[in-house]
């Protein structure tokens, strides 16, 4: 997904001069091509975290669009207070692109595990997640936010997308669920970010299958008039429960008699270093 996004990033670059890409002393062999095309506007902020976003908050108070990339857990927890006071509470167009989600980077250990970030970044009261689980929804994704530069997280797995569904929606919204699959009316799937591949494995009962791309804590009245339809829900997340997509869900959906479940990551991965099929297999979601 990391390369797909850069590529996509060049061409909207190319129409909006206003784009700026910094990134944490990594992320070589990827963004060479916005790194060549745009030297002006490309800037490796080395292995300083803090100052990457301090740096971006400052260019958006100038009026640029600023995105700033790193694997997931060093551009959310190391500078989450830069995030905090300086990107949300400002309101400042910065979208923090994190590479990696949950497992990606498993055979380097828990330190590059990001089965945490969702919790931390849904607390920001303007932030939104942005949770592409394929093609066309990073693709919509990108063209979303190039479009309204708000403070967002790109969330993106390292590998490629794991499966091939459209929205048939043009465009997609904040808030707004996406089915990917029909089944059973009442009673669904929902999953946000690269684990639709995994909603199929798992779904023994033929449940319809859901995507929401995009959310946050200012979205949640949207997503539970959604959802509000519905008997039963299934939550499918490459994240701890705790704090995670589910657990918002829930906040959305409380005081209601809908039926929700959750299958996250078992927080015992934390002990096992692994490649992310090898830990998804033994610590994954599973019915």
């Amino acid at each position: 997904m990391r390369k797909i996004f850069i590529n996509k990033l060049v061409k909207e670059a190319s129409k909006n001069k206003k784009i700026i890409l910094i990134v944490g002393d990594l992320g070589f062999g990827v963004v060479e091509s916005f790194k060549n095309k745009f030297p002006d506007r490309f800037f490796n902020a080395g292995v300083a975290e803090q100052n990457m976003a301090g740096l971006a908050s400052g260019l958006a108070l100038k009026g640029f669009h600023v995105f700033i990339y790193s694997i997931a857990n060093f551009s959310t927890f190391r500078c989450a207070e830069q995030i905090r006071n300086d990107v949300d509470y400002h309101n400042l167009p910065v979208t923090i692109v994190s590479v990696g989600s949950g497992l990606g980077y498993g055979n380097l250990g828990y330190s590059h595990f990001a089965l945490q970030d969702y919790a931390l970044m849904r607390l920001f009261p303007n932030m939104l997640i942005l949770s592409p689980g394929n093609l066309d929804e990073l693709n919509k994704i990108i063209r979303f936010i190039t479009n309204k530069p708000s403070p967002s997280y790109l969330r993106l797995d390292k590998d490629e997308p794991s499966s091939s569904y459209k929205i048939k929606d043009k465009k997609i919204e904040p808030g707004k669920i996406y089915k990917l699959k029909n089944g059973i009316k009442e009673k669904v799937i929902l999953t946000t970010g690269n684990v639709q591949n995994i909603a199929e494995k798992i779904n023994k009962k033929n449940f319809s299958i859901y995507s929401l791309p995009i959310w946050g804590m200012k979205t949640k009245k949207i997503t539970f008039n959604y959802l509000k339809k519905f008997e039963e829900v299934l939550i499918i997340e490459d994240h701890f429960e705790d704090g995670g997509f589910g657990s918002w869900i829930r906040e959305c959906l409380k005081n209601t008699k809908i039926n929700i479940t959750t299958k996250s990551i078992n927080n015992n991965v934390l002990k096992t270093v692994g490649s992310k099929s090898y830990l998804l297999k033994k610590f994954g979601p599973k019915i």
